[in-house]
């Protein structure tokens, strides 16, 4: 798979980074229409999504560094060129929720509602964005057949994706995609749960990724490793548990009580 979409006198344009600026763009833009329902000001939504997207991708890139500094040692001008790959979801989601809660609590306002607004437009980046791991074949699991693609009826185009020098490789980008895909419809029906509470659906979020990318994590074969264990799989039990624990918590409280739906923004002082 060629990783370069377009070259135009010598400057390459890579398909990574064009598909996670449309993850990026697309994400926005649906936490923007979730904020208007709740009559959070524009400014306020598109500047703390501004800041969430630069400290997310800093977070994401530095995540990935630590775990591999080996790699960079020698070559630390290499840091930079994160066209080539290099980011990890459980670093962004990190930077982007230590960005938010800083900026929420300048602008006193409401912590996890604004995560939970954010829920959607994240899983749906993040359906996206792995499909740049595809155009750069990485993210992708053990070796396997082509009569065993074939027969979970994967698309050819994929197929002859995950053909790299030789060997045929589980499409695992294209598992975790799906799964965020489920994710996305899975809290659209959550989120019209007439007794939701404030909370809930960023705890639903932690879940629903976390339980797939355990499993997803456990066929991929460039896992970040810590103490002879896949990070991501320990990152996911811990989020899944925090998600489980927000859950009850909100849930403790009366049945009209602290309601997503009753949550508005229209007096932030921005």
């Amino acid at each position: 798979m060629n990783p370069v979409m377009i070259n135009v006198l010598g400057l390459e344009i890579r398909w990574y980074s064009v598909i996670l600026l449309l993850a990026v763009i697309i994400g926005v833009n649906l936490f923007l229409k979730e904020g208007k329902k709740y009559d959070y000001p524009k400014d306020f939504l598109f500047n703390l999504a501004f800041w969430i997207i630069i400290f997310g991708f800093i977070g994401a890139r530095i995540y990935y560094v630590l775990f591999n500094y080996k790699m960079y040692f020698n070559d630390p001008i290499s840091i930079l060129k994160v066209w080539e790959g290099g980011l990890a979801i459980h670093g962004g989601i990190l930077g982007g929720l230590i960005t938010l809660i800083i900026y929420c609590k300048k602008y006193n306002v409401r912590i996890l509602k604004i995560t939970d607004m954010a829920t959607v437009s994240l899983l749906v980046g993040q359906a996206i964005g792995r499909w740049g791991n595809f155009f750069n074949s990485e993210a992708h699991g053990g070796a396997t057949t082509l009569f065993a693609l074939q027969n979970k009826h994967i698309p050819e185009f994929i197929i002859n994706g995950m053909h790299i020098n030789g060997v045929y490789y589980e499409p695992t980008f294209l598992y975790e995609s799906l799964w965020c895909l489920l994710g996305v419809l899975a809290l659209l029906i959550i989120r019209k749960y007439k007794y939701l509470k404030v909370g809930q659906l960023t705890g639903a979020y932690f879940m629903w990724y976390s339980f797939g990318r355990f499993f997803i994590e456990s066929m991929r074969t460039d896992s970040l490793m810590f103490m002879g264990f896949k990070a991501a799989q320990l990152v996911s039990i811990a989020l899944f548990i925090i998600g489980l624990a927000i859950i009850l918590y909100m849930n403790r409280k009366s049945r009209f009580e602290d309601l997503y739906t009753e949550e508005k923004g229209a007096e932030i002082d921005f």
